[in-house]
């Protein structure tokens, strides 16, 4: 293979991706294109603009030439704090095409995140959008680190188009091998502070070709509308990393996403593939008799960030006849390692391993399990990153990621998701699934979304305790609602699993990912007197 080469191919065994000795990944998502033909293709599509892949090209070297110029030296770290748009891809490619290393961060932060963010990054540069100038300007007066170079999208002679204006268009790929540092994402902070996954720059073109490719089937022709954004892993892959390896067309919002808001961009955009989250899904459904929108264009939809509760994949599917591909990935992981696939899809289960991925299910002394034994899910694969940036815990244990996650295989060879195993509860004395517990309470018409974690009650047991935003969160909620979610629980459930507490909520802590903040829950005040185990209990509204 000649260098720079972007042809992946599996080696005999078929367990692994062959790259050459010298691999820059913006030659391969960005830089082949025009030399294959698809110059005049559309890559970017927006409400405002359409970008070819000639123009991306272009684009591309410019903002790599423009940022190299301003001081941002090969190897350091740029922090990304921009909405979903052209830009991003140009700050993005351009980065890695030069040589330095771009960190995409959440867009919902605040001052004070950011200015920890600085910090922990010890960053080079920073470029933000001017929508996002009241939490950013502060942080970056605030920090004790400052970047001595900081840039807006947009705006007056020192923002990127009018640097990118003065570059150079023509920039020489920045040599790499496969194995070298290419870009970071933060995590999502699901469980306390983020942190900084250091990515290679094989992972991505990994992770497009065993999941994108080869599980869910993308190809040239397809449209991508991604709810989720692009500045963690789930959306850099699909709204970025799928469309650029496979030559297709990607559409950006930078809007919050709603019902509204997606089912008007399918209709206007025609996607084929959606990717959305099973709170977005729910939301959608809910809505979908009020706003009939047209999702004909769509080939299939993609769920991740929470476990996809069997009644919601039924009900899409009834509503709008097509499926919604179940599947679980992580920051760390770039990407899926279990998915479900296209016509075959198993309700409730996240589905088979991603070609490429080994995963093994361990007990808490680290020995494997048997099917059907629920325990904690390791992971091994060629996309994994290499390390977290300034933490002593490692990412790897023995060549495996231990995910956090609680799961059991089970005899048709399909994985299903219990929880994440800090978020199990031992109640009894018997290991209780929280997820078990949600999917039970969600299908209760009176619930939009459940969150089920552990709270101890006066004798210092732990029981459970769930938080709930009803159907109708804006209006009248039934009364009684609390009482008769505690007797479906009952009805459906072995006995020491029923919520001892039941809270009404208007919304849940979430990650920008969707995953819920159990721990935010968790260090919530408590209910007030708990009764016994055995005891019907005063429900009360939050």
């Amino acid at each position: 293979m000649q260098d720079n080469t972007i042809a992946v191919e599996s080696d005999p065994s078929g367990s692994r991706l062959r790259f050459a000795p010298r691999f820059n990944a913006a030659a391969a998502f960005i830089d082949r294109h025009v030399r294959e033909g698809r110059g005049a293709s559309v890559a970017i599509r927006t409400a405002a603009e359409e970008v070819t892949y000639a123009a991306l090209a272009e684009r591309v070297a410019r903002c790599g030439s423009a940022l190299l110029a301003s001081g941002i030296p090969r190897g350091g770290r740029m922090l990304m704090v921009v909405l979903d748009g052209p830009a991003f891809f140009y700050l993005f490619w351009g980065a890695i095409k030069a040589g330095i290393v771009p960190v995409p961060l959440n867009t919902l932060l605040r001052a004070a995140d950011y200015g920890w963010l600085i910090e922990d990054s010890a960053c080079a540069g920073l470029v933000y959008s001017p929508e996002l100038a009241a939490e950013i300007e502060p942080a970056l007066a605030a920090a004790r680190h400052r970047p001595p170079v900081v840039v807006r999208t947009e705006g007056g002679g020192s923002a990127l188009p009018a640097l990118m204006a003065q570059a150079d268009a023509e920039l020489d790929v920045a040599p790499a091998a496969p194995e070298d540092e290419c870009y970071w994402l933060y995590s999502s902070g699901s469980t306390g502070r983020p942190k900084g996954a250091v990515h290679a720059q094989r992972d991505l073109a990994v992770s497009c070709q065993r999941y994108g490719v080869e599980t869910i089937g993308v190809h040239r022709e397809d449209v991508f509308f991604s709810a989720a954004k692009l500045f963690f892993a789930y959306g850099l892959g699909n709204a970025m990393g799928f469309p650029l390896w496979v030559g297709g067309t990607t559409v950006l919002m930078p809007d919050r996403p709603t019902p509204e808001s997606t089912f008007a961009a399918i209709e206007r955009f025609r996607p084929s593939v959606f990717f959305g989250v099973p709170t977005l899904f729910a939301r959608q459904i809910a809505e979908f008799q009020r706003l009939r929108p047209d999702l004909s264009s769509l080939r299939f939809c993609v769920s991740a960030g929470e476990a996809l509760p069997a009644h919601l994949l039924e009900a899409w599917r009834r509503l709008t006849g097509t499926e919604i591909i179940d599947g679980i990935g992580s920051t760390e992981a770039t990407h899926m390692y279990i998915s479900n696939r296209p016509g075959d899809v198993k309700p409730g289960s996240t589905g088979r391993a991603v070609p490429g991925y080994e995963l093994k299910i361990v007990d808490e002394q680290g020995a494997e399990l048997p099917p059907g034994c629920a325990g904690r899910l390791l992971v091994r694969g060629e996309s994994i990153a290499k390390c977290y940036w300034r933490n002593t815990r490692p990412t790897l244990v023995d060549g495996w990621l231990d995910t956090g996650d609680t799961y059991r295989l089970d005899a048709d060879g399909t994985y299903t998701y219990s929880g994440r195993s800090d978020d199990m509860l031992k109640v009894g004395g018997i290991w209780c699934s929280p997820v078990e517990i949600e999917a039970v309470l969600i299908e209760h018409p009176g619930v939009l979304e459940a969150a089920v974690v552990g709270r101890e009650d006066a004798d210092g047991l732990v029981k459970p305790e769930a938080w709930i935003v009803p159907s109708n969160p804006d209006g009248a909620v039934p009364l009684g609602l609390e009482a008769a979610l505690v007797r479906h629980c009952k009805a459906r459930l072995a006995p020491y699993k029923y919520p001892r507490w039941v809270h009404l909520v208007p919304d849940l802590p979430k990650t920008a990912t969707g995953k819920i903040q159990r721990f935010v829950l968790r260090q919530r005040p408590p209910p007030g007197p708990a009764a016994g185990s055995d005891q019907p209990v005063a429900m009360e509204r939050a």
